[in-house]
């Protein structure tokens, strides 16, 4: 399954609007680095105890989401981040109905900080702030991204 195409109006909407929140003004970079200026401006905004706007928050988050479908093809496991987007991924057994048997399920804050970096696999399950079912939901091999 082929990512998203990402809709450049929307990200644009999406980031001008949580650097609004930041006090920043408009983004006036090249349309290629929306998506990691999105990152950047929702990370901005929880490194500053900031809620960040739902739809920047939205759309950073299935960006990433993107990135590890690109990266890790297939369909063994499924990668919920609520509210905003569920992706499959990685090679394996597929699951074809009902409840997938791999499934990794996180906050929007917790998915941004593994995709980058920020925080480990490990460290993000020893918080608790992952919850990860079956024998192939690990994500570990496949972060950051």
């Amino acid at each position: 399954m082929p990512p998203r195409k990402l809709d450049q109006e929307k990200l644009r909407s999406a980031l001008d609007g949580q650097l609004v929140a930041l006090d920043q003004p408009p983004y006036d970079g090249p349309a290629s680095a929306l998506p990691d200026a999105l990152v950047a401006a929702v990370l901005t905004a929880y490194d500053r105890g900031l809620k960040p706007e739902r739809d920047a928050a939205r759309q950073a988050v299935r960006h990433l989401l993107d990135r590890l479908a690109t990266a890790a093809p297939g369909r063994t496991v499924e990668v919920r981040v609520p509210p905003y987007a569920a992706v499959q991924a990685i090679a394996g057994p597929r699951h074809t109905r009902g409840t997938p048997p791999n499934v990794v399920e996180m906050d929007g804050r917790t998915w941004i900080e593994l995709a980058l970096g920020r925080l480990t696999w490990a460290e993000a399950l020893a918080r608790g702030a992952v919850s990860a079912s079956g024998a192939r939901a690990d994500l570990s091999a496949h972060l950051p991204l």
